[in-house]
């Protein structure tokens, strides 16, 4: 009798223990910030290219100009 008295005791104990338990859950709003790039550009390659073609553009404005200087 005091074997089953003791094990309804302990039952009891893990009853009331797991019902005094509170779960919270918190979810915080997601902030969305805006990104900033920054494009370095290498201008070394930009003035070769003009350096490249640019005898081709020459060309070309001396092909557009007439002969009597007017457009």
């Amino acid at each position: 009798m005091l074997k089953s008295a003791a094990v309804l005791l302990c039952a009891v104990f893990l009853f009331v223990g797991q019902a005094c338990t509170q779960h919270k859950v918190e979810v915080a709003p997601v902030e969305i910030k805006p990104i900033h790039i920054t494009i370095d550009v290498n201008i070394k390659v930009d003035k070769a290219l003009d350096d490249f073609f640019g005898d081709i553009d020459d060309a070309k404005d001396q092909a557009d100009e007439t002969p009597s200087g007017k457009k």
